[in-house]
C-alpha cells in the first residue's frame, strides 16, 4: 500500500464517517420527534427515551452505512477533483482503476465494521431497546397479542399469550396430537421461565387428558418442559426479522423447515443480512463514475443530490422487490440480489466507459 492509497482510503473514511453522523442525527431527530408523543405515558421518561434512542443507535449505523458510504465518497472524491488532486494523480501515472481500487480498500474497512455492528451489537442493543420501551410504557409484558403467539415443536402446538422477555413467558396452552392426529392432551401453565437446554420451568400447570371414553385432569405447581422452542426461537418471532442476526435466522429457518412450515419470509431476511454489508462495496462503485470521470468545474452539490436520489430509489426498489418476492414465492438468494446486482453491473458499465 503506497502513500497515494493511504491517502484516499483515509480521506473516504472521513467522508464516510460525517456522513453517517449527519445521516444518524437526522435519524434520531425523527426518533425523538416520535418517541415525545409518549412522553409521560407509563414511567417513560425523558431519560429512558434517550436511553431508547441510544439503544437504536447500532441498528441506525448499520442500516445507514451504503448510503453514508455512497455521499462521503461523493463529497471526498468530488472535492478532490474540485482542487485537481485526482488530475494530479493521473498525471503521475496513477490510473482510474487504480484510484477505484482504493476506494474499494477503504470499502472493505467499511464493511468489516458494519458486519460486526450488525451481527454483534444490533441485535441485542434493539431487543433491550424494545423491553425497555415497552415496561416503562405499560409495565406489562414485551409484546400480548389477541390470539397470542403460535409455534409448533413437532406434535405440540404451542400458543403463548404474553412475552416478557424471550426467556420468561406466561399464558401458555400447548396441545398435543397423538399418532393419528387427534388432540390427546392440553397443557395450561401461568408462567413459563427458560432453564437450560431446552427445559422450561413452567409454574401454575392445569394438564388435560383427552381420550375416547374420558377426559381427566390434574394440576401440580410446577412442571418441566422440554421442547426445541427457546428464547432464540421466541426472539426471532417477536423481533423483526431484518434486525435479527445471521445466527438467529438461520437457527430459525431450521425450525421451520423441520417442522414444515413456511420459512420463505426469514429466508429472504437471512440473505439480505448476509449481502447488506456489501452494498457499501456497491455504492462506492456508483459513486466513481461521478467523480472521476467529471471535470472539476462541476459542484458539489448537484453530486450530493444525485447521490440521496440513488440512495433513496435503490432503497425503495430493494424493499419492492422483497415484498414481491415473498408475496409471488421467488426465490429468496434471487430476490435479496437481483437489486444490487442490476445496480454493480451499471456502475461497472459506467466504470468502463472512463477515459
Amino acid at each position: 500500500m503506497n502513500v497515494l492509497d493511504r491517502y484516499i482510503i483515509k480521506e473516504v473514511l472521513k467522508g464516510t464517517l460525517i456522513a453517517l453522523v449527519a445521516l444518524y442525527a437526522l435519524f434520531n431527530l425523527f426518533t425523538l420527534k416520535d418517541e415525545l408523543k409518549s412522553l409521560g405515558v407509563g414511567d417513560y421518561d425523558l431519560k429512558l427515551i434517550f436511553m431508547y434512542i441510544g439503544l437504536l443507535s447500532p441498528r441506525y449505523l448499520y442500516e445507514l452505512m451504503p448510503s453514508a458510504a455512497l455521499l462521503g465518497s461523493l463529497f471526498v472524491l468530488g472535492g478532490m477533483a474540485n482542487h485537481r488532486e485526482l488530475m494530479a494523480m493521473r498525471v503521475s501515472g496513477v490510473s482510474v482503476f487504480g484510484i477505484i481500487r482504493s476506494v474499494m480498500m477503504a470499502g472493505m474497512v467499511l464493511v468489516a465494521f458494519s458486519f460486526g455492528i450488525g451481527e454483534f451489537v444490533g441485535p441485542d442493543a434493539e431487543k433491550k431497546a424494545k423491553v425497555l420501551r415497552s415496561v416503562a410504557k405499560t409495565q406489562r409484558p414485551v409484546t400480548r397479542l389477541a390470539n397470542g403467539l403460535w409455534l409448533r415443536d413437532g406434535k405440540q402446538f404451542i400458543n403463548v399469550k404474553d412475552i416478557y422477555t424471550a426467556g420468561d413467558v406466561a399464558n401458555i396452552s400447548i396441545y398435543e396430537l397423538d399418532d393419528d392426529r387427534r388432540l390427546k392432551k392440553v397443557v395450561y401453565a401461568q408462567r413459563g421461565h427458560f432453564l437450560d437446554k431446552g427445559a422450561w420451568q413452567l409454574k401454575g400447570v392445569q394438564t388435560s387428558y383427552i381420550s375416547e371414553d374420558k377426559v381427566s385432569a390434574e394440576n401440580v405447581a410446577e412442571e418441566l418442559w422440554y421442547s426445541v422452542v427457546d428464547p432464540d426461537v421466541v426472539d426471532v418471532v417477536v423481533m423483526d426479522p431484518e434486525n435479527l442476526s445471521l445466527y438467529d435466522l438461520s437457527k430459525y429457518i431450521n425450525f421451520l423447515q423441520e417442522n414444515k412450515q413456511d420459512a420463505a419470509k426469514y429466508e429472504l431476511a437471512f440473505w439480505a443480512r448476509l449481502i447488506n454489508p456489501f452494498i457499501t462495496l456497491v455504492m462506492l462503485l456508483v459513486s466513481a463514475p461521478f467523480v472521476v470521470g467529471v471535470g472539476r468545474g462541476v459542484a458539489l452539490g448537484p453530486r450530493m443530490m444525485f447521490g440521496v436520489l440513488i440512495g433513496m430509489t435503490f432503497n425503495i426498489v430493494d424493499n419492492a422487490a422483497g415484498q414481491m418476492g415473498v408475496v409471488y414465492g421467488l426465490n429468496p438468494l434471487f430476490v435479496a440480489v437481483l437489486p444490487s446486482s442490476l445496480v454493480l453491473l451499471g456502475a461497472l458499465y459506467a466504470i468502463s466507459r472512463l477515459r
